[in-house]
């Protein structure tokens, strides 16, 4: 019976390899699947030139191999990863094998840079997102080049790098609330599986690494783990496919880069962070936005530029304003027919209203001709009235005036921004924008740390508005830009 058990001990050691705590075990010897189990469609992965290459049909290809017996609690995962034009895949982890559809449990992170519909469904979520929990919607990587992708769980805590950026730092908390789609989105133990979407999609995967952690490791989080998820409603939106993504905040009054991306992963809201560039701002010339572009690189924010005055057109070229992601102005700063001054709104004793009327027909005039001529993709702080007439809001602007608002915004395609700093639109402007096809966006506009926060107007707009995900603005690299298509005003 001794030599039985004995030749048993020795024949596990035999099939069953032992690795030591926090190694890096490679999952893909380079040459095969070995290890790997293909659901739905086994042809639409294949191994070629030491990469394994999803391209077919649906399918995913889960890691069934000897490392841990596919069984993985605490790790950390890495991965190269190349996709081309229109690809969408993923990783799951804490999954399990199933013959068809897509996997239920465990989370997947995005891989997706230039996809955005699919039939009638509209897919944002860009490559680095903790798929409908946490999602980020700016592609920082580009296709056709290989980026690396970093997955680390310990505890109730998520991390996701992408080129060692980092786009999720989520704590689960002890109380998960998913929709009955997303059952299974929560952690557990599990393991691997690379995501195969649709025949127009092809990604490729490499030196696909894993290191293996104590089943019993805490959160490394500040604090205990939350009871319940912080921000409820901003997950429903998330689960609901529908993108929060503030594209009016600034580095004003003390705040930096890096406490805005905290405050997006804390909540799952995206930014966008917009310079003021003109005359008399912080950028002034094409010098200027080089130098902010190239120090945001590589950042999982979209750069906007906040275009002032009139005068912005004469002060930089097409070519430099086109490294935004987007670019935005408003009609707060115009010269005045009446007097000839340049006038501010929003600067006590630099404007004049005078004859309410004519002044609002001077001010819908300024706005047509703005959202008409100047190559913006956002009407911002739109409606926007001096305080002296501020409260006669709802009188002034005349279904008439609104009107004549929306239509040079459809017509020029020019989405308009629901400011939570203003709580402007009203919702009767909204809707008559909705019907018209304009797209929104939505700006916190904040002047320093302390007010950048939930834009908390511009969520209750979507609900009293009935807008949907096709009905927002979201600036996607492959773009025209109208600073391309149309040039600057002559």
């Amino acid at each position: 019976m001794l030599r039985i058990a004995c030749f048993a001990l020795v024949l596990v050691a035999m099939v069953s390899p032992v690795f030591a705590a926090d190694e890096w075990i490679s999952l893909f010897d380079g040459k095969s699947l070995d290890g790997w189990k293909v659901s739905e469609n086994p042809g639409s992965f294949k191994v070629v030139d030491g990469t394994i290459v999803c391209n077919g049909p649906r399918a995913h290809a889960f890691y069934t191999g000897p490392v841990r017996g596919g069984n993985f609690k605490n790790f950390e995962l890495k991965a190269e990863v190349l996709t081309a034009p229109g690809t969408n895949s993923g990783i799951y982890f804490h999954t399990k094998f199933q013959d068809t559809g897509f996997p239920k449990q465990g989370y997947e992170v995005q891989i997706n840079n230039t996809q955005k519909a699919h039939g009638d469904y509209y897919e944002f979520k860009k490559t680095g997102s903790l798929y409908s929990v946490r999602n980020q919607y700016k592609a920082i990587v580009n296709d056709n080049e290989w980026f690396s992708m970093h997955i680390i769980v310990r505890g109730k805590h998520i991390q996701v790098r992408v080129n060692d950026a980092i786009t999720v730092d989520y704590t689960e908390p002890a109380k998960v609330v998913r929709s009955d789609e997303r059952a299974g989105r929560f952690l557990s133990s599990g393991t691997f599986a690379l995501q195969g979407h649709d025949p127009e999609s092809k990604a490729s995967f490499r030196n696909i690494m894993v290191k293996p952690l104590a089943d019993d490791l805490p959160a490394d989080v500040d604090g205990p783990v939350p009871a319940e998820e912080p921000y409820p409603e901003l997950l429903k939106h998330h689960m609901g496919h529908f993108p929060v993504i503030d594209l009016h905040s600034h580095l004003k009054g003390g705040l930096t880069v890096e406490d805005v991306l905290v405050l997006s992963r804390n909540t799952g809201i995206n930014y966008g962070i917009a310079p003021n560039c003109g005359i008399g701002f912080p950028i002034t010339d094409d010098k200027g936005i080089r130098e902010y572009v190239a120090a945001m690189k590589g950042k999982p924010v979209f750069l906007g530029m906040q275009a002032e005055g009139r005068e912005w057109v004469k002060a930089f070229s097409a070519e430099a304003v086109a490294q935004f992601d987007y670019v935005f102005t408003d009609s707060m700063t115009f010269t005045d027919d009446r007097t000839g001054k340049r006038t501010r709104l929003w600067v006590d004793g630099e404007f004049e209203v005078g004859d309410k009327q004519q002044f609002m027909d001077m001010l819908v005039t300024k706005i047509q001709g703005i959202v008409s001529n100047e190559p913006i993709d956002i009407y911002v702080n739109a409606t926007f009235l001096p305080k002296p007439i501020e409260a006669e809001y709802d009188t002034l602007w005349t279904k008439e005036r609104m009107q004549k608002v929306v239509d040079a915004l459809a017509k020029s395609g020019v989405a308009m921004e629901i400011s939570a700093r203003y709580k402007i639109p009203s919702a009767a402007f909204i809707k008559l924008a909705k019907e018209a096809g304009v797209k929104f966006t939505f700006g916190t506009n904040n002047a320093g740390k302390d007010d950048l926060r939930v834009p908390e107007y511009c969520l209750q707009m979507v609900k009293e508005c009935g807008l949907t995900n096709k009905d927002l603005f979201i600036p996607s690299p492959d773009r025209v830009k109208p600073i391309l298509r149309k040039g600057l005003p002559k």
